[in-house]
């Protein structure tokens, strides 16, 4: 799971996806072949159009053709690939066309389910036509009517990948080369919702009907002790419970978890499906109705409301034999079920920050 980020008074600095290295490198190794010239750095036009400069590492040649690397920028997005050294082996060949390998640190595919084949190499459809356009353009300035193999390679990215959701969806030996616009977008999370539907789509594609989408690791060994789910049915959500729901319009399971800490199952109770502390809030006047609900004494309801956290204001219930961490749950499943469609089965766990469960609903 990615970190919490610290507030920052100044506007976020956007980056440049691993697509456009991948891009930028490719290009600057091929025109050293075509062309002879090496350079500190070059220009590349994002798919919107937008052209940007990007600084070089190295370009030179090698026995096979040509290697060019940069270091990956993602401005002030929490990226594991921040830093990453990634580079380009391009050799020429006699027929026109571009094909690609997984280098050094690149995943390959090993699973169905993702918009690449088995087999192929992690590099997905928009960096490849990045790439393909680029060098294509470059071949017609230069009269070349051969083609190009494009190596991809990130160094330490077996060791990256480790902390991203490759290994689950699949995608093994090293990371993937990603991006739809050829910018990074701090805290867009448009990737993170990316890794969230592929996941859930590799899931299905390999015969699993029930998935358990969890927000971070304590839930995620909550749901294994109680289904002993593998790692491919399980969706590391993070915050994002809304891209979980949503994506089941299009993708239907027939069964599904949701698990997570008592307070963030609150917030989805509430009806939020983004639960980052940014975008929602824990409604300490919500849980005390709720409590209510179930008995609570004025007493009780004004503790809860005048309580600094949510697990203390579920201790505080819990303690006079009222049911909270149910009855959030039980609020969590209606709204859940309310955006999936009816054939998928919602169940819903809450559990403390030592793992343990103090809310259930749904649950057969």
């Amino acid at each position: 799971m990615r970190e919490e980020t610290r507030e920052q008074p100044a506007p976020l600095r956007s980056g440049l996806t691993t697509g456009s290295c991948a891009t930028a490198t490719s290009l600057a190794a091929a025109r050293l072949l075509l062309t002879g010239r090496s350079a500190d750095a070059v220009h590349i036009t994002l798919p919107k159009g937008k052209v940007v400069q990007m600084r070089l590492e190295f370009c030179r040649t090698t026995e096979l053709g040509a290697e060019a690397g940069t270091l990956k920028d993602a401005g002030d997005d929490p990226d594991v690939t921040h830093g990453a050294l990634l580079y380009s082996q391009v050799r020429l060949l006699d027929t026109p066309g571009v094909r690609f390998v997984a280098g050094i640190g690149v995943g390959t595919v090993t699973r169905p389910g993702l918009v690449l084949a088995v087999g192929e190499p992690a590099i997905n459809p928009v960096p490849r036509r990045m790439i393909s356009e680029h060098l294509q353009q470059l071949a017609g300035e230069h009269g070349f009517s051969g083609g190009f193999e494009v190596t991809v390679n990130v160094r330490d990215g077996a060791q990256l990948a480790l902390k991203t959701m490759n290994p689950r969806l699949g995608i093994l030996g090293g990371l993937s080369i990603l991006g739809t616009s050829g910018i990074v977008r701090p805290f867009s999370c448009a990737a993170y919702i990316a890794s969230i539907q592929q996941g859930i789509d590799v899931a299905q594609s390999n015969g699993y009907t029930h998935i358990a989408a969890c927000t971070g690791n304590a839930s995620e060994d909550c749901m294994r002790r109680v289904y002993a789910m593998p790692d491919i049915a399980l969706i590391e959500m993070g915050d994002f419970v809304g891209a979980v729901l949503k994506h089941l319009r299009r993708v239907p399971m027939a069964r599904l978890s949701l698990c997570g800490g008592f307070g963030k199952i609150s917030k989805l109770a509430a009806g939020h499906m983004d639960l980052h502390s940014r975008h929602s809030s824990i409604d300490l006047p919500q849980l005390a109705a709720w409590a209510a609900d179930l008995g609570a004494d004025a007493a009780l309801q004004q503790a809860i409301i005048a309580a600094n956290t949510s697990q203390q204001a579920l201790a505080l219930a819990h303690a006079e034999g009222v049911r909270l961490g149910d009855a959030v749950c039980a609020h969590a499943l209606a709204f859940a079920r309310s955006v999936v469609p009816a054939q998928v089965q919602v169940e819903v766990f809450a559990i403390d920050r030592q793992g343990g469960i103090v809310g259930t609903a749904g649950v057969a």
